[in-house]
């Protein structure tokens, strides 16, 4: 975790969501293709809704979450082993069931290739319970008797730098990425981290519900180290949450370490102990074998009070630290009674999940990713699952959104032709990838055994580490994906000025090939529309066409687009979904951005793709209703209250309620649905934040 390449953790961009062409009118031929394949029946519904979820009791204007969905949230009941549930989950349990299929299949076969054949014995050696409690802790033995050496802070950095490999953790996180000023270069990113708690705030907080949560970690870590043998665990655990306590102390906000201004600190290798003293950086890099000569240090203060932090703590309290994320960060792989004191902790008592999900839903989610299986199976999952035809349709999407935004930067009155020629530029030079990358991985060397899970994690550490470092003087791959096809998500990568949807969300009811074009352009398309907003959202202005981070923006220009940003993230920081914890419109900011500015590109799309013929009314729904509609329900969600106090703390998303309301900005939705003053969401015209 500590070095692997980001390019696979760029999914931050959107927890949803290469050569450019240019700007063209694809309207006429986007708006034949989705006529042409209304051949067939929508998944949902008649044309791509499901109104039975709505409850048309509610007035849109009042609660447009509950009118789109409110059935449906009354009704439906979250199961045990989730804590959230909506569009989003029912794709990923699809995709995950897709995924166990072609396990299943591979798994009653002999004539596999060297790519099946292991993802058969890593699905195996996951699955072997009985195999994986009788060897005990005895997998993570290697790595514990190496903190118990520990005996210098010499010994304690290499185990520090060696955190990417054992799972364990370390304060000073070193990763490659791209270099921010030049994307054709890697360089390695020098962070803080360390925390066993979700957010700096779970530790600083004198909320109630927080001191509890403190509580009941002190707990956890004394459980968790008495696996280990510790004896005098109970001191050991408060040692332990004294230290993250002034790690947490030392570290950012979550809306300050967004700022890419701010995070924006390069340096050369060679000035690294000079500028940031006390700890052996030429130790810690040695243990992956990066040699970038630049680094980007994105958090310089915290960095140097952690180096003070770890020069000042005893190196016992460091060994019960390390101990501890050991058997934390392996408890997946590790015998059932540690796996279920981890998830009592971590999934209960932080997310409020009240049962695991299936061993094998673990397995297909340990499988999946970037740096694990994930691209093998996605060559089986393209083959069966994505046909030819969603890509082409996806493809006329994006070019219709593209020339969508164009218009609307066209007709900004708040922005300069200086800073709209640099923006249609950027715009003209976005780069769609869609479905799955066009060269798969190639795992050749690497080693998977059917009865050593922990051993098969570590070989994919090294395996993808070593790709890492045969790359990091070579200039970076444009062609590689930070996710994998079966991944129901998207993102925006800001040093490529790309948009990535990968196969899995391009079903219902994101995308529908047989649904209402309104629909999909109220679903997929503003997903679409979102994506291209990171582009232009408050930090990814920050960057041109070609990627690189500088201001291309005139001084009057920019006074207006942050006045209008300051004024959404006012908007949303009087949304307070559990009383005394409101959303925080700063740490939001960026994807409220990508919600406002990708509805109205999509609306303006899905409007051109009508060439001008007004719409059908189908089932008693204005095209602007389905429209509004398709937008809604995508974000109808039911979650645990512990998961929305997690996801307010730490992640950059709004709730759903609030994402789906985001209608409450463009005019149009009040139109569509009749909302008048002193209905709960009206907004005063001046009020309306429309930034794209």
């Amino acid at each position: 975790m500590k070095y692997k390449l980001l390019a696979a953790t760029i999914a931050a961009a959107l927890s949803l969501t290469g050569c450019s062409k240019p700007e063209q009118n694809t309207t006429a031929s986007s708006s034949e293709s989705q006529s042409a394949v209304q051949k067939g029946s929508a998944e949902l519904g008649s044309f791509g809704i499901d109104l039975t979820a709505m409850d048309k009791a509610v007035k849109p204007g009042d609660d447009f979450f509950s009118y789109a969905s409110g059935t449906w949230y009354k009704n439906y009941e979250l199961p045990a082993d989730k804590t959230r549930f909506g569009a989003f989950n029912a794709l990923r349990d699809r995709s995950e069931e897709q995924v166990k299929a072609i396990i299943d299949d591979l798994m009653t076969r002999q004539d596999l290739n060297a790519e099946e054949q292991m993802v058969k014995d890593f699905y195996t050696a996951y699955m072997d319970v009985e195999g994986i409690n009788a060897k005990g802790i005895e997998p993570v033995s290697d790595v514990l008797s190496k903190i118990q050496a520990i005996d210098n802070r010499q010994a304690l950095t290499e185990v520090f730098g060696n955190a990417w490999l054992y799972g364990t953790a370390t304060p000073l996180l070193g990763s490659m990425w791209y270099n921010r000023l030049d994307p054709n270069e890697y360089q390695v990113s020098v962070s803080v981290g360390g925390l066993g708690l979700p957010d700096r705030d779970y530790y600083l907080s004198d909320q109630e519900r927080f001191v509890d949560i403190r509580d009941a970690y002190l707990s956890h870590i004394e459980k968790m180290l008495s696996f280990a043998g510790v004896q005098d665990a109970a001191q050991q655990a408060q040692q332990i949450m004294d230290l993250e306590t002034r790690i947490a102390h030392a570290q950012w906000p979550r809306e300050k370490r967004r700022d890419r201004d701010l995070t924006l600190n390069q340096i050369e290798r060679a000035s690294l102990s000079d500028a940031y003293p006390g700890f052996n950086w030429d130790t810690f890099f040695a243990q992956s074998g990066l040699k970038v000569p630049e680094l980007n240090i994105t958090t310089p203060q915290p960095v140097k009070d952690v180096i003070t932090i770890i020069n000042e703590t005893d190196l016992a309290v460091w060994k019960a630290y390390l101990t501890f994320h050991t058997l934390s960060e392996n408890a997946s792989l590790l015998p059932e009674e540690i796996y279920q004191t981890s998830f009592e902790f971590y999934n209960k008592k932080l997310n409020g999940q009240e049962e695991p999900e299936a061993r094998w839903k673990r397995a297909v989610a340990q499988m999946s990713g970037t740096q694990s299986l994930g691209f093998a199976l996605g060559k089986i999952y393209v083959d069966r699952y994505f046909p030819q035809s969603s890509k082409e349709q996806m493809s006329e999407l994006v070019e219709n959104l593209r020339a969508a935004l164009g218009k609307r930067i066209d007709n900004l009155d708040w922005m300069g032709e200086e800073t709209k020629k640099e923006a249609k530029e950027k715009l003209a030079a976005f780069h769609p990838k869609i479905g799955y990358p066009d060269e798969w991985v190639d795992l050749s060397g690497l080693e998977i055994s059917s009865d050593k899970p922990v051993q098969n994690i570590r070989n994919l550490r090294k395996f993808f580490n070593a790709k890492d470092v045969e790359a990091e003087l070579k200039p970076t791959d444009r062609e590689r994906w930070g996710m994998t096809p079966q991944t129901v998500n998207a993102y925006y990568n800001p040093s490529f000025n790309e948009i990535v949807f990968p196969a899995a969300i391009l079903q219902p009811p994101f995308f529908d090939p047989n649904a209402d074009p309104a629909v999909n352009y109220g679903a997929i398309g503003a997903v679409i529309g979102h994506e291209m907003g990171h582009g232009f959202d408050d930090q990814g202005a920050k960057s041109d066409a070609k990627g690189i981070q500088r201001n291309w923006w005139t001084e009057e220009d920019l006074a207006s687009f942050t006045a209008k940003v300051d004024q959404l993230g006012a908007q949303y920081d009087k949304y307070e979904p559990i009383p005394g914890n409101h959303v925080n419109g700063r740490l939001t900011m960026g994807e409220n951005i990508g919600d406002v500015g990708g509805l109205s590109m999509a609306y303006e799309a899905y409007k051109l793709s009508l060439n001008g013929k007004e719409a059908p009314v189908i089932d008693g729904f204005t095209g602007d209703q389905r429209f509004f509609l398709a937008w809604a329900q995508v974000w109808r969600e039911k979650r645990t209250e512990q998961s929305l106090i997690n996801q307010l703390r730490s992640d950059p998303h709004s709730p759903a309620r609030y994402r789906t309301q985001a209608p409450r900005n463009l005019d149009i939705w009040y139109k569509a649905f009749d909302v008048q003053p002193g209905d709960a969401l009206y907004l005063a015209p001046e009020d309306r934040v429309q930034i794209w």
